[in-house]
């Protein structure tokens, strides 16, 4: 089996891969298309002379000025971070889909009180409305990669969930090229800068109305007694018969799964708190799942997207249009990157070769660009690179073609499917808060660190290169590759060492279940009505 075979778990006809469950993810990755742009435009919106002139920038100290941009932007991540643990309950309550009608609905309201922002007025109304729209999209991030990982066949489940962090760079790329089209063609005004704040409500309103399409996940249906609704659902996601051998396994092994949780922890809403408590199989992943976060967030992304201006600025790019240039220009490398990952990269190569090769490239180019830094002085002014200044541009591209098809979506796609049926959406609340926590602590501290940490910010690449380079031996010894197994193996799977190992043990494991499950069932000409009769009398007896 090599790197980049397709690995599947049983085998699926080729009607499970069809166009209705990518339409779900691409309806449900609108939710990432605002939170990219969302990250995206912000930086250079803060860049914009109308916004600076408007909100009497230039009157502020080095100090205040810092303090002023990294509070705008932060405090959208605060928003986020409450908000993907208050989205837990939601998911818990009300679904995966009527879920994202609630969060979408709160961005929208937040989105336009910024609208009403000016310089009389001052940034109120806009800090009012980033926490708002911090908790949208803190909701969206938690509950769209566990409905995609829920609805998902096993081995195209990386590329589904893949497309929620296609989604992300798409609206990424839009908030990065907006700000330097605006300065190209628009004299600098209050609608120069209203514009791109106004954007906001475009990715919102298509998931807001798109959702009320889509289907809502069988997992959850299932576990909330409306087995009727979920194999209606699932049978039409998979565009086949609800009698389809297909899908009858799929809907035994998600009881065997609901039943397994039920027999240890039991279920409801509290019940995973309690296994967090009382199992250290649980809190183990729940600690993984935290620190892909931090090694995600540590390898300077987020300094990179909410404050690229300064980023390059400190790189020796000057002047507002040639700043917003490059700038949009690392946008375009980060989709097409993407792109590859989605589509050859993340159910082929795999999720740990894919994190490790990252770590070692990107925290390669951070050392070479903090070392040029270090050694030459930046011109404040010139608008002109030296041929040093050029390679830094060269490691820094070099850079996002390490880091985007590797640490940039690869650790959603982990946590979506790392967690077991009984404590998936809490898990998903905890890696969606740890994503906004480390965030917003990058976000927050990013204008200081360049102000403080060595000659020109070289110490920040510095610090962003140890964090690339150490997260190689936590993936090594601790993330056991997920491609191709199913969500109900996952316990399983985290349970097997050495962790390098643990793939291949379950993976033929699964294999001889299934096979085994298929002769039973041919021979006991089971269907899916025979199957649900015979869980209900299972559990009527139980």
């Amino acid at each position: 089996m090599g790197l980049l075979t397709q690995v599947e778990d049983r085998p699926t006809p080729r009607a499970v891969y069809n166009w209705r469950v990518y339409a779900c993810a691409a309806v449900a990755s609108f939710a990432s298309c605002m939170i990219g742009y969302d990250s995206a435009f912000i930086g250079t919106t803060l860049a914009l002379p109308s916004f600076v002139d408007e909100f009497k920038f230039a009157q502020m100290s080095k100090t205040h000025l810092a303090l002023v941009k990294s509070n705008i932007v932060s405090i959208y991540q605060a928003g986020a971070f409450f908000g993907s643990l208050f989205a837990y309950g939601c998911a818990y309550y009300i679904g995966r889909k009527r879920s994202l009608w609630v969060w979408s609905a709160i961005f929208i309201v937040g989105a336009g009180m910024m609208l009403g922002a000016n310089g009389d007025r001052g940034l109120g109304l806009i800090y009012a409305g980033r926490v708002l729209a911090g908790m949208g999209v803190g909701g969206c991030s938690m509950i769209v990669p566990i409905y995609i990982s829920e609805l998902a066949p096993p081995a195209v489940r990386g590329q589904l969930v893949g497309m929620y962090e296609l989604g992300w760079q798409i609206g990424g790329l839009v908030g990065f090229w907006i700000n330097y089209g605006l300065t190209e063609t628009m004299a600098p005004s209050h609608k120069q800068w209203i514009i791109p704040f106004a954007v906001q409500l475009i990715p919102a309103g298509l998931l807001f109305g798109g959702s009320f399409f889509l289907r809502e996940s069988p997992r959850w249906l299932i576990a909330n007694n409306k087995r009727e609704k979920a194999i209606k659902n699932l049978s039409w996601i998979r565009n086949l018969h609800p009698d389809d051998l297909y899908i009858v396994e799929e809907v035994a092994f998600i009881d065997a799964a609901i039943e397994a949780q039920a027999a240890t922890i039991g279920t409801g809403f509290w019940k995973p708190f309690k296994a967090v408590g009382q199992s250290h199989r649980v809190q183990w992943r729940f600690f993984l799942g935290g620190m892909l976060f931090l090694w995600q967030n540590g390898s300077g992304i987020n300094a990179i997207n909410y404050y690229s201006p300064t980023v390059f600025k400190s790189i020796g790019i000057n002047g507002t249009s040639t700043g917003f240039l490059t700038t949009g220009i690392f946008g375009v490398v980060k989709t097409a990157l993407t792109l590859v990952w989605l589509f050859f990269l993340i159910d082929r190569l795999g999720r740990r070769n894919l994190l490790m090769i990252g770590g070692a490239g990107g925290g390669i180019c951070m050392f070479i660009i903090g070392g040029y830094i270090s050694s030459v002085n930046i011109s404040k002014t010139s608008t002109h690179l030296s041929g040093g200044g050029t390679a830094a541009i060269f490691f820094f591209y070099l850079w996002t073609a390490f880091y985007t098809p590797s640490w940039n979506g690869t650790p959603w796609v982990l946590n979506s499917e790392m967690f077991d049926q009984n404590t998936r959406s809490l898990g998903q609340a905890s890696a969606a808060a740890n994503n906004w926590f480390w965030n917003f602590i990058i976000s927050r501290f990013t204008p200081q660190m360049f102000n403080t940490m060595g000659k020109s910010g070289c110490g920040v690449y510095f610090f962003f290169a140890s964090m690339m380079i150490v997260s190689i031996p936590f993936v090594y010894f601790l993330i056991p590759e997920t491609k191709g197994i199913p969500l109900e193996s996952m316990d399983r799977l985290f349970d097997v060492r050495p962790v390098r190992n643990a793939h291949a043990v379950i993976h033929a494991e699964d294999e001889a279940r299934e096979a085994e499950f298929r002769l039973d069932a041919e021979g006991a000409g089971l269907s899916v009505a025979k199957e649900k009769l015979e869980h209900h009398e299972y559990t009527t007896e139980v």
